[in-house]
């Protein structure tokens, strides 16, 4: 996973310690300290989500999130199959392989435009663009607090 997760970094630009010491932390958290690369949730409680572009009967379980930072919906599939080149509505599974769920990560970082608020040390605002709120606040800030110390 290292080599995967380092080319993933450099190619979206997470390439300075404050912006590993944040994006580290996340997808650990995201991840289940990299257990995870598909939600454990059926995905059922995004059904109809038409803020995800869950449109179609099915969509909620089908595009549930995968990958280091849960990509989740249909929409964010679709945007990120075609950043990375990768049939993602047909094939969603690819985010669960080692290499899509490492640069799905980081494109979704670089398109939730996180490296400025890594740069700023802002990590409740980076969590709340990667979930939407505050869950798992403590645990993401201690990991950070961590990180900063290995990657000074």
């Amino acid at each position: 996973m290292l080599a995967p997760l380092n080319a993933a970094m450099l190619e979206f630009g997470i390439t300075t310690p404050a912006r590993q010491a944040s994006f580290l932390p996340q997808v650990g958290h995201e991840s289940g300290q990299l257990r995870y690369v598909r939600e454990l949730a059926s995905g059922q409680a995004y059904e109809g989500r038409a803020d995800l572009g869950n449109t179609q009967r099915g969509d909620g379980v089908r595009f549930r999130g995968r990958g280091l930072l849960q990509v989740t919906g249909r929409a964010n599939y679709a945007a990120c199959g075609k950043a990375l080149g990768l049939d993602l509505l047909a094939k969603p599974e690819l985010l669960e392989q080692t290499v899509n769920a490492c640069r799905s990560a980081g494109w979704f970082w670089q398109m939730k435009g996180l490296n400025a608020l890594a740069d700023a040390g802002d990590q409740e605002r980076v969590t709340r663009r990667i979930n939407g709120g505050v869950n798992g606040l403590a645990e993401r800030l201690a990991l950070y607090a961590a990180a900063r110390k290995v990657l000074a």
